[in-house]
């Protein structure tokens, strides 16, 4: 450890795909190659592959990071206090640790969990000491002084409200709620922005946010980082961290500097202009890989353009533009690595073929069905030119339907028709 107090990294998401590799890599630098790295389980510690998740982040860090990732294992509160010594391996993997990663799960679990702990004061004084605690997705929620129970909103429908954070970052300073998933796009047809809320939830949460405090955005595969040693920040990935409080807000990108005293709130009129616009087109890490905001606004474009194919009623387009984004997001797998971002891109595929479905069932069941409209006037017209004794206006409808494959018999029971191509 360095002696100094260290930093705190707060990821939108995306911590274990190719966008955060660089990331990771600089951050792990200051401390050498025999700088110790720990993974923290406990948002995912109710799930059934909660081994397998930190099985992913070891060989993430393996093959990508080329450093070790040690694993301190707290899935429950009620489960260490029946196996003391796990309990006690964990603080002390956490207490030995330069580098501290906390992913994916349920914030509020997380919460409900480590506040029957030491943890909570172990992760302050590892930032105290020198250290560097990355708090990616769901553990990102829980660092500042309100925390959102995402799913107990969006999945469960309990009403709008906020439970207490951890509020690490209070600790030193910096009086935030922070909201991963700012920019989420997964909901298709409605606003799953800010952290899956959408902009009317988003403002009627933000009312009930102490007068003091301000919402920190952060988006998808971005990382910001709050470097207290030196008293800077710095913006990595693929998008952009948005300050808003009283639904004001500025939004900053990579290579803007974000005044710490903005963060803690102290100078709320020296918001800075941006230096600089997010890069456009597609970005790459330092492997060449193309990042997962590129790859998303692909996808949403192949998706659009299908959908338009759908309201024109061109099959050709529809059938070619699903067998093309079905080869689009199998491509990109490498780029969607978190199980939820694969699960959306193939909803928006499903939802596609949905509609299709729906495009068929409401055309007509064959051709006779389409033309009988038309050609029941038509004829009605006909029996009208006949019954005045208007044989060539008569029978020239008879010719003008037959050109068109319309081919009408007049028999004692009425007149018949039927299509011939």
């Amino acid at each position: 450890m360095t002696g100094n107090r260290g930093s705190i990294v707060l990821m939108g998401s995306g911590e274990l795909t190719a966008t955060m590799v660089a990331v990771h890599k600089a951050l792990l630098h200051p401390f050498g190659a025999s700088g110790r790295a720990v993974f923290l389980d406990t948002p995912a510690g109710f799930q059934l592959n909660v081994d397998h998740i930190a099985k992913k982040a070891e060989d993430y860090f393996r093959h990508r990071v080329q450093h070790t990732l040690h694993l301190a294992s707290f899935k429950s509160a009620h489960a260490q206090e029946n196996d003391v010594l796990s309990a006690e391996k964990a603080y002390a993997a956490l207490r030995a640790a330069d580098y501290i990663l906390i992913g994916p799960g349920s914030p509020t679990y997380a919460l409900e969990q480590w506040r029957q702990s030491p943890i909570p004061n172990l992760l302050s004084e590892h930032i105290e000491k020198g250290g560097c605690l990355v708090a990616a997705s769901a553990a990102a929620l829980t660092m500042g002084c309100l925390t959102l129970p995402v799913y107990e909103i969006y999945k469960v429908g309990h009403p709008l409200h906020w439970i207490d954070g951890l509020d690490i970052l209070g600790h030193f300073g910096l009086n935030v709620v922070v909201f991963p998933h700012w920019n989420n796009a997964e909901g298709g047809n409605h606003d799953t922005r800010y952290c899956f809320m959408g902009a009317p939830r988003l403002r009627q949460l933000e009312k009930n946010i102490p007068a003091d405090a301000q919402i920190l955005g952060l988006d998808e595969h971005t990382a910001l980082i709050i470097d207290f040693a030196n008293q800077r920040t710095s913006i990595q990935g693929a998008g952009g961290i948005t300050i808003r409080k009283a639904g004001r807000e500025r939004t900053f990108h990579k290579g803007d500097q974000i005044p710490l005293s903005l963060l803690r709130g102290e100078a709320p009129g020296e918001i800075p202009v941006s230096s600089r616009q997010p890069d456009a087109g597609v970005t790459s890490d330092d492997n060449g890989i193309q990042s997962t905001a590129s790859t998303w606004e692909t996808l949403r474009v192949k998706a659009d353009t299908i959908r338009s194919a759908l309201d024109k009623g061109d099959d050709q387009i529809v059938a070619g533009g699903l067998l093309e984004l079905e080869r689009f997001i199998w491509q990109a797998r490498a780029e969607l690595e978190e199980q939820d971002e694969i699960g959306a891109a193939r909803e928006i595929f499903r939802e596609l073929l949905a509609s299709l479905g729906s495009h068929f069932a409401n055309r007509p069941p064959n051709r006779e069905s389409c033309l009988q409209p038309v050609v029941d006037t038509l004829l009605a017209l006909r029996a009208r030119f006949r019954s005045q004794k208007k044989w060539d206006d008569a029978d020239a409808i008879r010719n003008c339907l037959a050109q068109t494959g319309v081919f009408i018999e007049d028999t004692p029971q009425g007149v018949d028709w039927h299509f011939r191509p």
